[in-house]
């Protein structure tokens, strides 16, 4: 059986560690454990040790490419793994955007990733991103890719289910056949079947709606 995954960004919120451990309990409750269904929740790196649950994995929203060293401000992905995360995102285009990293950092962020034994959520745009951050990495057994359109990330405006389902099938043709491929912009309840039925997609990266626990709940319960 195919396995889905729905993976909430928090991005930076919220501003509390007692809010972030009420959003976190109520998907906690409400959410159900299938085999089938990955649930992973990326907070802010402050509160992944305050964040415990049998049925939700935690995952972080970025890392660095050193284990270790002179880096001020940076966190690595063996430190990632001591607090128990266990998914990070990279490259998502709010850091290309606002961080100005490059293809090559991402690359870097990914192989340290999978060195570490963490799984990376990739997150591209385009085609050359792609190829970009994944060169020279031949084991995609820990990724997963996510196509996030930047005219749709925090706009509310959903990507062309057709035009998604075409750089799915680009994306696809670029890594294995059983590496999940994530859907992520604007994903709500009421849009997400369509990227699963219509543009094939093997699940999401939610943004704004990861901050709501009974629209994220919805969302996962779509694919069970």
């Amino acid at each position: 059986m195919k396995k889905l995954y729905v993976v909430g960004n928090w991005k930076c919120n919220p501003q509390t560690l007692l809010e972030a451990k009420r959003i976190f309990g109520a998907v906690s409750k409400m959410v159900k454990e299938r085999k089938s269904l990955e649930t992973v929740l990326c907070p802010p790196f402050i509160f992944i040790p305050g964040l415990k649950g049998k049925k939700i994995k935690i995952g972080a929203q970025d890392c660095y490419w050193e284990g270790k060293g002179p880096f001020t401000g940076e966190i690595s992905p063996d430190q990632l793994k001591n607090l128990g995360a266990e998914y990070v995102i990279l490259g998502h285009s709010e850091r290309r955007r606002w961080q100005k990293e490059t293809d090559l950092m991402i690359n870097m962020k990914v192989k340290a990733v999978l060195a570490a034994g963490l799984k990376a959520i990739l997150c591209v745009e385009k085609e050359s991103q792609l190829e970009g951050s994944l060169k020279g990495i031949g084991d995609f057994n820990n990724l997963l890719v996510a196509f996030e359109p930047v005219s749709a990330i925090g706009t509310g405006k959903p990507y062309d289910v057709n035009a998604a389902g075409k750089m799915n099938l680009t994306i696809r043709k670029k890594i294995k056949k059983d590496t999940p491929i994530l859907y992520g912009g604007s994903v709500n309840s009421g849009n997400a079947r369509d990227y699963i039925e219509k543009a094939g997609f093997d699940g999401f990266l939610v943004g704004g709606a990861s901050l709501n626990p009974e629209e994220f709940v919805k969302i996962t319960r779509i694919l069970i």
